[in-house]
């Protein structure tokens, strides 16, 4: 049973229907990493706020990006052999990228937990959060395993066009994440403790919820715990897709980590702003990453029924619907941006600096557009090192350089902000040149024929 097929039908009414539910989905686990900051910030202080939201976050995006990255990789191939209808090979796909997400998850688990708090040192977390920072970190690794097995379990779906599903128990972990908020924050006064056992928790139920779906489905993206195995030939292709992705999240994670220890030595009222422009501009990226998944689907399955004209002509109308959208919630954000502030702090400093800094960089939301639809759509198609690359140089090495070489002279939370929009213009014009003027198309077919070895 072909649960959405987008190789056929209207391009746009198509990926419309596979996006809104990626994109409730994706709002549902920002509205419970949201909830996390109103509760400690409102209930407990600006310094739980900043410990929770500061420099624990950018360190699980540098872990976790790092295994959700190879997973990325499953997703295109499984979306492939969806498309070329070769149900075998889909079906080794998906147990090889399971069993490997629980071994990975087990792994992460252990490494956070030692490594917590000379990550939190590297960062420069300021010594009056460093044990909140903490004791939320460890807490936070103990979730590991259930949270990559739920994104991939949830990236299998999707690959075989079904996003209904990942939403419905994204729902269901959000309602639980938010109680458990309240039941152990509000009501029992666990401070950060309490906000990470009741992500842990969630995740836990969620990726069991999501594991028994996929075990009852009818299609060879069937889970058989019994089959569960690596298949050196699937793990193969994962890897070519899943490297450059794993690769190309660490660098962005690391480069937002510099920027965190640069913001972190502006003191901790300016961390607990920039914490809650990070929840509160997070509509903004869980739109445009459910865009990139939605096209990076839909590329995939193309791609792999050999229906590359249509591929084509879905990218560019999903890239017109993708930069009306990010016009529309930049001036959202700037305009309601000080009313939805207040839902993280009372504290009139923090938010007055939290509006200085959403206008150095909201604005300049429309650049990403073209990194993200462009990016995806040459990974559906299987040219993984290329994005890797323009990324790499254009976005966080760029950033670093800007980082070192600038703020240090203009030491200012202006020039930390504008490393953000001057990387994305560089970054997004590269990727237009790229995908317009170079041949690879031509290389992803050829590619495809050899059997997609690395």
């Amino acid at each position: 049973m072909r649960t959405n097929d987008l190789t056929q039908g209207n391009i746009v009414k198509s990926l419309l229907r596979f996006f809104f539910p990626i994109l409730f989905g994706m709002l549902f686990q920002q509205l419970y990493n949201t909830v996390d900051a109103i509760v400690v910030g409102r209930v407990v202080g600006h310094e739980a706020l900043a410990a929770v939201g500061g420099s624990p976050a950018v360190i699980i995006n540098l872990v976790i990006g790092i295994f959700t990255g190879l997973a990325s990789g499953a997703t295109v191939i499984i979306s492939q052999y969806f498309g070329s209808h070769d149900d075998e090979q889909l079906k080794n796909a998906v147990h090889t990228i399971l069993l490997f997400s629980l071994i990975a998850g087990a792994c992460l688990t252990v490494v956070g937990w030692v490594s917590s708090p000379w990550s939190l040192r590297i960062v420069k977390t300021p010594e009056d959060i460093l044990e909140l920072s903490d004791r939320y970190l460890r807490l936070y690794y103990l979730g590991a395993a259930p949270l990559l097995l739920f994104n991939v379990a949830s990236g299998i779906l999707r690959a075989v066009g079904d996003s209904r599903w990942p939403l419905v128990y994204l729902g269901v972990c959000c309602a639980l994440n938010i109680a458990l908020d309240l039941l152990f924050v509000a009501a029992f006064r666990m401070g950060v403790a309490g906000v990470a056992w009741a992500t842990v928790l969630s995740e836990l139920v969620s990726a069991v919820l999501i594991l028994l779906h996929l075990s009852r489905v009818k299609g060879p993206e069937r889970l058989i715990v019994r089959e569960l195995r690596i298949d050196r030939s699937s793990l193969r292709r994962i890897l070519y897709i899943g490297i450059p992705a794993a690769v190309q999240g660490t660098m962005y994670s690391l480069s937002n980590i510099i920027i965190q220890a640069a913001v972190n030595e502006f003191g901790t009222t300016v961390v607990a702003a920039w914490t809650a422009i990070g929840k509160f501009d997070g509509v903004y990226w869980v739109t445009s990453n459910s865009f990139g998944a939605a096209i990076c689907t839909f590329v995939g399955q193309c791609f792999g029924a050999g229906k590359y004209e249509r591929m084509k002509e879905g990218v560019k109308k999903w890239l017109g619907v993708t930069l009306g959208t990010s016009v529309v919630l930049s001036s959202l954000l700037l305009g309601l941006g000080k009313w939805g502030l207040l839902l993280f702090t009372a504290e009139q400093p923090v938010i007055e600096e939290a509006m200085r800094m959403l206008w150095y960089f909201v604005p300049f939301y429309f650049l990403w557009s073209f990194i993200e639809i462009l990016s995806n759509t040459l990974r559906g198609a299987g040219d993984a090192v290329a994005p890797t690359i323009i990324c790499l140089l254009g976005v966080c090495l760029l950033r670093v350089v800007w980082i070192w070489a600038v703020v240090p002279r203009y030491h200012t939370v202006l020039a930390v902000s504008m490393s953000y929009p001057i990387t994305w213009f560089v970054t997004a014009l590269v990727f237009v040149i790229y995908y317009s003027k170079s041949n690879w198309l031509a290389r992803c077919m050829g590619h495809a024929q050899q059997g997609g070895e690395l």
